[in-house]
């Protein structure tokens, strides 16, 4: 089977994989970063975030996990909104809570957590913040939510995706990974497009001429069009992708099976900031 008839299949198995991510119970010693659903750079002081299955991670002064905080609860959807705030959802490690955060919220940098709105009812795995204002997949009820103020909500398309990218430019331009490639929006996610080819795994875009994506074999691809056209311009090591965001046009973080990855080079050269255990 060549890469283009093994692309659906691989995007369909990417999606299944993202959207059970959360069924399993969270382990409680697990040290090492692992089940990775999201990274983030703080603007504040540029250290970067991972958010897993088991907490939300940094690396320490010796480059190894260290957990933020004391949560050990399962982030599934994560973005950085702004210096020390972070957005994210999921699912707590206690039983004797709701079990979907909705929206919660850090402005300490990911150390303390509360609830904006939706707990009991969201579980969005898929986050953006831009221009003021939240769009988040939520995998509860397949739809897009989006939010000016992270407590009234506007309920958009229904769609199987697996992220999402919001124009830095345009925000009624919003895209979608999903099995048969890109989807796109132009009505602020209200309708999509169906998906068009390159298939891509995770989304991010910066600035209008440098959206990202990394497709399900690893490989970076930048479009300076809005998508349409893609070039190729690194492999990120690890193959399979589990999340991917592009701190500026040049600095892009990733994850894959085996690493979270960093260039600061558009994706000439890679290092690796942090292991990935099975």
């Amino acid at each position: 089977m060549n890469a283009r008839a093994l692309a659906p299949a691989l995007a369909a198995a990417l999606l299944a994989a993202g959207l059970a991510a959360c069924t399993s119970e969270p382990e409680q010693e697990q040290t090492a970063v692992s089940h990775v659903h999201g990274l983030g750079v703080d603007p504040s002081d540029g250290r970067l975030y991972v958010a897993t299955h088991d907490g939300l991670f940094t690396p320490d002064d010796k480059g190894e996990p260290q957990l933020v905080g004391d949560s050990r609860d399962d982030f599934m959807g994560f973005t950085v909104a702004g210096p020390k705030t972070f957005l994210a959802s999921g699912h707590p490690a206690s039983a004797d809570e709701p079990p979907h955060h909705g929206l919660i919220e850090s402005r300490d940098a990911g150390t303390t957590w509360k609830t904006r709105s939706l707990q009991g009812e969201a579980d969005f795995h898929a986050l953006d913040a831009a221009h003021n204002t939240i769009y988040g997949y939520d995998s509860v009820s397949g739809k897009l939510h989006v939010s000016k103020d992270g407590t009234a909500w506007d309920n958009r398309a229904s769609l199987r995706l697996l992220d999402i990218a919001v124009s830095p430019d345009d925000p009624n331009t919003v895209l979608a990974t999903t099995q048969d490639g890109i989807a796109t929006s132009t009505d602020g996610g209200r309708t999509f497009r169906p998906g068009t080819e390159p298939v891509m795994g995770f989304l991010s875009w910066p600035k209008k001429d440098a959206l990202y994506g990394i497709d399900l074999n690893g490989k970076l691809n930048r479009s300076t069009d809005g998508g349409t056209i893609w070039k190729p311009v690194g492999d990120v090591p690890g193959r399979q992708p589990q999340a991917l965001t592009a701190v500026s046009p040049s600095h892009i973080v990733a994850a894959t099976q085996d690493g979270i990855y960093e260039t600061k080079d558009g994706g000439k050269t890679f290092t690796k900031r942090l292991p990935v255990a099975d």
